[in-house]
């Protein structure tokens, strides 16, 4: 019988609080995004925003990928394969 090991949980406190500024950040110029619609601002100005909230999430995510995988290579006990098809996986899902 094989056990399936928990998902890792980032413990990194600096890098959490990194990157819940970012996301944070980035929520705030997505409801600047919506009254820039509303307002009818040029197709330039939103695109240019949407692009700016694209980058900051983007960021976050290979962020929060890289920090857990520095954990988990510090992790003796870790399954290696498993920790390289899951960090493919989710570098794939931001591709």
């Amino acid at each position: 019988m094989t056990t399936k090991k928990a998902p890792h949980v980032l413990q990194d406190q600096t890098q959490l609080e990194a990157i819940t500024k970012r996301v944070k950040r980035a929520n705030g110029q997505m409801g600047a995004i919506v009254r820039m619609l509303e307002d009818g601002r040029s197709c330039e100005d939103i695109v240019t925003q949407m692009a700016a909230v694209a980058k900051a999430v983007n960021t976050a995510a290979f962020t929060l990928i890289s920090a857990s995988l520095k954990e988990c290579i510090a992790d003796p006990e870790s399954d290696t394969d498993d920790i390289v098809l899951r960090l493919q996986k989710l570098f794939l899902s931001l591709a």
